[in-house]
């Protein structure tokens, strides 16, 4: 039984641990750990729904201000109950800025990546509370209009049973490698690149049953995200197995800096259970960057609109999870045509659904989730800081 809104565990009312917590998805892209790992995030402050942050740079001159204040901002502001995030901003003292120089020391010599993909992507899990809802074609049809805009763009299948993006992008060659490494299957696409990985690639066909539990799903994923040479990615968006099981509790544990776009259809049944995915990922600490309606309506040839499935599942699940409606995919036959013939139609297709797939690429990349800026400051006044020390120590 779906729990009533007012006691939903979504609504529980944010604190200072809280929102330190998520904060540790934010991750340095030069020094490749979380702002909160790095000394970087100062007092927290919450009065009714305003969050108060104090973040703590190495100069406040910083170029990647401006890129931390829109990460922490969209972190924190992600979270129930949250109406205005302002950011108080701290120079870092010479004792502060030794301390960061020899945490960010330590992990690197003590600590390979944890992953192989790169701090500089953007990971975007597509998620759904339940099968059927078109989740595998929406991560689809988004990473084909992404990479068609000349970026490259990863593509995870960590569906493990219900794997399907080979057959959608028209893509079967077996995964092969060298030196211990897993070399992802690429697809050009106009400027750009897709770089998949499915258990497709593994299994003899698309008919094999996997019959695998708990931790074999979860040291799949890990295996996906740590033996595969991923190479430069802008974007690695994560096609994620319906409902709230250990994959996706090993996603938020692999990578913090994940956020997560859910999959819902207009039906009211769809909604109610996808609540269940945004819950267990704000309990993760995975901020939840947009809703999906899939599905929601048919548009005849003439141009009528007919709600085959009802109305207002999306608007429901985005108001109930405070995260925003960031797009509404029309049911049109070119879509499951496109798929089963490996010819996303966010490419060359026609019509309101291909708009609205290529719609929800620039959205993600014009403003909801934007490519990282590499314009850095952090590492080298650290470097600056650690040679320095190392004269002093010489002299």
């Amino acid at each position: 039984m779906d729990m009533p809104d007012s006691e939903s565990p979504v609504f529980s009312r944010v604190d200072p641990e809280t929102v330190r917590a998520i904060l540790g998805g934010v991750i340095d892209p030069e020094l490749r750990a979380p702002i909160t790992d790095l000394g970087m995030v100062g007092e927290i402050k919450v009065d009714g729904s305003a969050v108060a942050v104090q973040i703590v740079l190495t100069t406040l001159g910083c170029p990647l201000r401006a890129q931390i204040k829109k990460e922490v901002v969209s972190k924190v502001a992600s979270l129930p109950g949250v109406d205005g995030v302002t950011i108080d901003w701290i120079e870092m003292t010479a004792e502060q800025k030794a301390r960061t120089m020899d945490t960010a020391r330590k992990r690197a010599q003590a600590d390979a990546p944890e992953t192989e993909i790169p701090p500089t992507a953007r990971v975007l899990a597509i998620a759904s509370g339940k099968g059927g809802v078109g989740k595998s074609s929406i991560t689809v049809n988004l990473a084909a209009a992404l990479a068609n805009r000349g970026l490259t763009v990863g593509v995870l299948d960590a569906d493990i049973w219900g794997f399907s993006v080979p057959r959608m992008l028209g893509v079967s060659k077996r995964l092969g490698g060298t030196d211990g490494k897993i070399e992802p299957n690429e697809l050009k696409v106009g400027d750009g690149l897709l770089k998949v990985v499915s258990m497709g690639f593994l299994v003899e066909d698309e008919g094999t049953a996997l019959m695998w539990r708990g931790l074999l799903l979860t040291k799949a994923l890990e295996q996906f995200l740590t033996d595969v040479r991923w190479g430069h990615l802008d974007y690695l968006l994560i096609d994620m197995p319906p409902g709230t099981g250990d994959v996706q509790m090993g996603l938020a544990r692999l990578l913090p800096q994940a956020e997560m776009l859910v999959v819902t259809t207009p039906a009211r049944a769809a909604q109610q259970v996808a609540v269940r995915v945004a819950d267990m990922a704000r309990r993760s600490n995975m901020k939840v960057a947009g809703v999906i309606e899939n599905m929601s309506e048919l548009v005849l040839a003439d141009g009528q609109r007919i709600a085959v499935f009802g109305s207002g599942g999306g608007e429901a699940l985005a108001a109930r999870t405070e995260a925003p409606l960031i797009a509404r995919i029309p049911l049109e036959p070119s879509v499951s045509a496109g798929g089963d013939n490996g010819k996303p139609v966010s490419l060359d297709g026609l019509g309101p659904a291909a708009d609205a797939f290529r719609d929800l690429a620039a959205l993600i990349v014009n403003e909801l989730v934007p490519p990282l800026d590499m314009a850095g400051c952090t590492a080298r006044i650290l470097e600056a800081a650690a040679a320095a020390f190392d004269d002093r120590n010489r002299s």
